[in-house]
C-alpha cells in the first residue's frame, strides 16, 4: 500500500471518530441542540419594566443578573430588586420588594423571592410599612403577596410576628395566618 492509501484511512478514521465524538456528545431530546440547564438569555445590569395586558407598568425589576431559561420561558434573578407601582387610579407609594435570589413566570403574572425577603413602602399617612420573610410570592397585576413561613410586619408602634401571609398591596393590608404575636411600641419615652 502506498503511503497515500495509508494517509487516506488515516483521515477517514480521524473523521470517523470526530463524527462519533460530536454524535455523543449532542443534548438529547432538547429541540435545536438547546440543553437543558441553559440560558437563551442573560442580562448583566439590567432595568427591565414588564407591562401588563392594559399596557401599564406590571412592575420593574433591577437587579446584576438575569437568566432566561428557553423550555419553560421562566427568568432566574440575582439579588433582585422589584418596584411594584399601585393600581392605575388608586393612591400610595410603590412596594420595594428585595431578595437573594427571585424568578420571575413566564407570563410575568407571579415573582417568586427567595432568602432574606424585604418588602418596604408606605401607608396613606407616609408612615413606614415592612415585610420581612424568607419567601414571598408575588403577583404583580392583582397587586397581591403571599407566604407560607415565618413573616414579620413592621409599622411604627407595631410588630407583628406569625406564619403564613395574605396581603393587598394596593391596602397595604396584610394578614398573617397562623402563631401571629404583637408587639406594640410607644413612641414616647
Amino acid at each position: 500500500m502506498s503511503w497515500r492509501g495509508i494517509f487516506t484511512l488515516v483521515l477517514l478514521a480521524a473523521a470517523a471518530l470526530s463524527g462519533w465524538a460530536l454524535w455523543s456528545q449532542r443534548s438529547k431530546g432538547e429541540p435545536d441542540g438547546v440543553a437543558t440547564g441553559r440560558a437563551d438569555y442573560v442580562l448583566e445590569d439590567f432595568e427591565l419594566v414588564a407591562l401588563d395586558e392594559q399596557g401599564r407598568e406590571s412592575f420593574t425589576l433591577r437587579a446584576p443578573r438575569l437568566a432566561r431559561d428557553p423550555n419553560a420561558k421562566t427568568m432566574d434573578i440575582a439579588t433582585p430588586l422589584f418596584l411594584i407601582p399601585p393600581r392605575a387610579g388608586t393612591q400610595g407609594a410603590p412596594w420595594e420588594v428585595r431578595s437573594h435570589t427571585g424568578w420571575v413566570a413566564a407570563q410575568g403574572e407571579e415573582l417568586r423571592l427567595r432568602g432574606e425577603v424585604l418588602a418596604t413602602s408606605t401607608d396613606i399617612d407616609g408612615k413606614p410599612i415592612k415585610i420581612a420573610t424568607e419567601q414571598l410570592n408575588v403577583f404583580p397585576d392583582a397587586k397581591r403577596a403571599t407566604s407560607a413561613v415565618a413573616v414579620t410586619v413592621t409599622q411604627p408602634g407595631l410588630i407583628l410576628n406569625g406564619r403564613g401571609l395574605e396581603a393587598n398591596l394596593d391596602a397595604k393590608h396584610a394578614i398573617l395566618k397562623s402563631d401571629v404575636k404583637a408587639r406594640y411600641e410607644s413612641s414616647a419615652r
